[in-house]
């Protein structure tokens, strides 16, 4: 079997809407195509014993033990290796269980698509599962253990941790979108100016002071005393002199910890004597230059979490441990302890595993034990000096057990050192009473405290201590999302976004678009190139200046990775014509209707979709929508858009001359299509249909019609507004239009405008793209050959597999097809056809150059017209 290629999906796909994190792969089987499970002896027998949990596979049997039902009747092992990819996840601690596999049209190859939750973890899943099919298939050794251990490793270093992926699925449960920045734990909330960022448990409303403050542990310690708050007495140490002289200022036993350290590292805890305190004072400044001495307090370690300065969560901590039983030494009692099913690798479970590390060793030798020492019968041997969670500590929720005046006294220090999310630390004998009564202390104040002992402690109430972080950062009425208009088709895409932009823009938002030209905001033009794609839609929506989207959203970045976005409030189809056909498993028109209905499958319950009444794929999609919908159409007779007016949907139609909206009996006419500059005088029908889809769209988001009227008229098609989309430019002799149209259906609308277009000779300059089908090239070479009087054939940028020979015959036949008596030449360089024609135009004469390296081309005949008018001057 062979692996043609991995992807991973991360938002709404043609597979699934909802299921947004997906793995495809494209799988040939090979030789295996020929046998599927049940001509493979043993197969069935084997794949059990290494997978027996694979029992709970329902398959689409519907029943427990369904998939090896299917085993048993035969399957293909593109099917297998989806179910061998989801266990495999789910034994290394990330259940997930949406599978599809579906074979495409090349025999034996097939598109094997399953869910993951991390995604390079879901990457390697996708290897390993095809490299245990193998040795299933041979009936060779494979140590599946070590690919689960790896997958582990793997989730460990990339995931998101407990804090902050607790905020994110708060913020997923209330419905906030969210974007992962880079690959470490900084997280944005929200889009556009609606985004709100935190990273860990700091959150872009955390002081930059306060952090300071917690984070200087003597700093600390003086602002709590000056505010007449319990500290445990020291001081700070750099050498053994200062050391001494903080001992004799308050007497052992002490705790030794960096001054900028966290999570417990380099802490010593309880040292007794002299000796000890210089070995802690070494190990220390492994951390941190600076060391705090302070006097140890007896009694227990409590974490209390104060966020937005009021206190929403308490947990007494114990430092990893293990209890004696008089017969097991202490490596013996720590691998019962792991076996615990609450404890796992890093942060899979509720409970850290507990490793043998320096402090372990430390710990033992002051007691003179190792880890061969077998402890008394209930006798707790402590095997880590700090309590915590992520060292294999445990955690006691004590949350309704504090005294009002704990209470206050922990929101009190929230507020002196300026943390809206704060971690204090206190030694007390309990928190039930005051702890100026108890003789309790606090020991520090932590920035960015970790969640994981309140959400899921090892006794106790859990509690959802990420839901009033949201609270913070979204109160009540604050809004997390911006409009997004989402504009696909085959035609059309790039006037009409550039449009509703235009729209948007009037209507007083800072908009920012996608084009197949570029990333824009507010009109500056921030990347060059196609970005029509998901990485460029999450550029806009990243975009903390952004308060409206309008996204362009081609075929290939829906195919490649799913939509940059969760969902949209307006999705328009503009229509579905022969384009693209043959690659990436898309061969008809109902397979890239699947693709493009994607946008329109993925907006919310009440938004709209918009849909060409004319393009008879456009209303099957329609079909399947749970969303409102909307139609536009050239024709006001089309029976369709009769009808769907009668029934009382909003259509959008050109009538008598006129941009109309309708319903049932009533019009709104916007603006007469020849007001439009971007309808070239009314003369180009297929500019009026991108006109109104956009109408439509600024309607329905509840645009001011006369609003909208004024923006279509002030839209001036030209090389700056809109490259590539019929720009015509006006010599003394002759006109050039330059045209992004490379499909049969962009031909038709350049053939239907040159119609009204009067000149002395029609020239043409086309290419034929490699990539498409032999009958689209021709097809188009046809169309050229019925609306050009002599053709300048060019080579495109780039062959796409093909030669230029072979390319250059399919538009000769296609040519030749017209039926007309058509002069051609061919000039390789489309910059050297530019020049060709204008320097050889006659008077009177129309070119046209069908283009898809619009900025070449645009310069080029741009330089010409500043040359003609600059000797019009002398």
């Amino acid at each position: 079997m062979k692996i043609d290629k991995i992807q991973a999906l991360r938002g709404p796909n043609i597979w699934s809407v909802q299921r947004k994190k997906l793995i495809q792969m494209r799988l040939d089987l090979e030789e295996m195509e020929q046998f599927p499970t049940n001509k493979i002896e043993g197969f069935r027998e084997r794949i059990e014993a290494m997978f027996p949990t694979m029992i709970e596979h329902r398959c689409s049997e519907g029943c427990r033990g369904g998939f090896f039902s299917r085993v048993d009747r035969g399957t293909w092992m593109g099917h297998v290796i989806e179910h061998i990819a989801l266990e495999i996840q789910t034994l290394a601690g990330m259940e997930t269980g949406f599978g599809r596999t579906r074979e495409t049209k090349t025999p034996g190859v097939y598109n094997v698509v399953f869910s993951y939750t991390e995604e390079n973890v879901g990457l390697f899943a996708a290897e390993s599962a095809v490299a245990i099919a193998e040795a299933l298939i041979a009936g060779t050794p494979y140590d599946v253990e070590a690919d689960i251990q790896k997958m582990r490793e793997i989730r460990e270093r990339v995931r998101l941790g407990p804090s902050t992926g607790s905020i994110v699925e708060e913020a997923v449960a209330r419905d906030i979108p969210w974007i992962r920045l880079g690959t470490n734990s900084l997280v944005q909330l929200g889009y556009g100016v609606n985004q709100m960022r935190f990273q860990a448990t700091i959150t872009c409303k955390t002081s930059n002071i306060a952090v300071d403050i917690a984070c200087n542990k003597e700093e600390t310690k003086r602002m709590l005393a000056n505010a007449s708050i319990p500290v445990a007495s020291g001081g700070i140490c750099v050498d053994e002199e200062d050391l001494d002289a903080v001992i004799k200022k308050i007497g052992f036993p002490i705790v030794i910890k960096p001054l900028d350290g966290n999570h417990g590292k380099g802490a010593s805890i309880n040292v007794k004597n002299r000796e000890d305190a210089i070995a802690g004072l070494a190990h220390a400044k492994n951390y941190s230059r600076r060391v705090i001495v302070e006097k140890f307090i007896t009694g227990f370690d409590f974490r209390v979490l104060i966020i937005d300065n009021k206190l929403v969560a308490a947990a007494k901590r114990e430092p990893a441990h293990v209890k004696g039983n008089g017969k097991d030494n202490i490596q013996q009692l720590i691998d019962e302890t792991n076996k615990d099913p609450r404890r796992g690798y890093g942060h899979e479970n509720v409970l850290t595993q507990i490793d043998v590390d320096r402090d372990t060793t430390d710990l033992l030798e002051k007691l003179g034990y190792t880890l061969e020492t077998v402890p008394k019968k209930d006798e707790i041997v402590y095997l880590k000096s700090t309590a915590n969670l992520s060292t294999g500590g445990t955690s006691v929720d004590v949350t309704d057990m504090m005294h009002p005046e704990n209470i206050f006294l922990c929101e009190r220090i929230s507020r002196v050192i300026g943390l809206d999310i704060c971690g204090v630390d206190i030694m007390a004998e309990n928190l039930t009473q005051p702890l100026k009564e108890n003789g309790g202390c606090i020991l520090e104040v932590n920035a960015a405290p970790g969640f994981r002992m309140h959400l899921a402690p090892s006794e106790g109430l859990p509690r959802n201590v990420a839901a009033p972080v949201i609270d913070m950062l979204y109160p009540q009425g604050k809004p997390s999302r911006i409009p997004i208009i989402a504009v696909t088709g085959t035609n059309g895409k790039t006037t009409t976004t550039r449009l509703i932009a235009h729209i948007v823009k009037n209507n007083g938002y800072r908009v920012g678009f996608t084009t197949s030209d570029g990333i824009y905001v507010q009109n500056h033009l921030m990347e060059k190139g196609d970005t029509t794609g998901p990485i460029s839609a999450e550029y806009i929506l990243k975009d903390p200046t952004v308060e409206f989207a309008v996204l362009e959203t081609a075929r290939g970045g829906i195919l490649r990775a799913g939509l940059g976005f969760s969902r949209c409030d307006i999705g328009i189809i503009t229509n579905i014509q022969e384009d693209h056909l043959g690659l990436a498993d898309i061969h008809t028109l109902d397979d890239l209707a699947r693709v493009k209905a994607t946008v329109v499958r993925s907006i919310k319950k009440d938004g709209w979709a918009i849909l060409n009444a004319e393009d008879e794929y456009c209303l099957k999609i329609a079909k399947d929508l749970s969303c409102n919908i909307a139609y536009f159409s050239l024709d006001e007779n089309n029976p369709t858009a009769l009808k769907l007016a009668k029934e009382g949907k909003i259509v959008a139609v050109y009538e008598n001359g006129f941009i109309t909206i309708k319903k049932g009996e009533w019009k709104i006419r916007v603006e007469k299509a020849t007001h439009v500059p971007l309808t070239l005088g009314g003369k180009a029908k297929f500019m009026i249909a991108n006109v109104l889809a956009a109408t439509l769209a600024a309607y329905l988001q509840g645009f001011k019609t006369e609003d909208i009227s004024l923006s279509l008229q002030t839209f001036v098609p030209s090389a700056a507004q809109t490259p590539g989309r019929m720009n015509i430019f006006d010599f003394k002799k002759f006109k050039v239009l330059i045209d992004f149209a490379h499909n049969p259906a962009g031909y038709r609308g350049i053939e239907e405008y040159l119609e009204s277009v009067a000149a002395t000779k029609k020239i043409g300059i086309i290419a034929g793209v490699g990539d498409r089908r032999d009958e689209d090239i021709k097809e188009c070479a046809k169309i050229a050959g019925r609306m050009f009087d002599h053709i300048i054939i060019r080579q495109e940028k780039h062959l796409r597999g093909r030669t230029e020979k072979e390319i250059n015959s399919l538009i000769l036949a296609g040519i030749a097809e017209s039926g007309r008596n058509v002069t051609t030449e061919i000039i390789t360089m489309e910059v050297e056809a530019l020049k060709h024609a204008m320097e050889n135009a006659e008077d009177g004469s129309f070119i046209t150059a069908l283009s898809d390296v619009i900025t070449n081309a645009i310069e080029t005949v741009q330089e010409y017209l500043d040359k003609e008018n600059e000797e019009s001057k002398v």
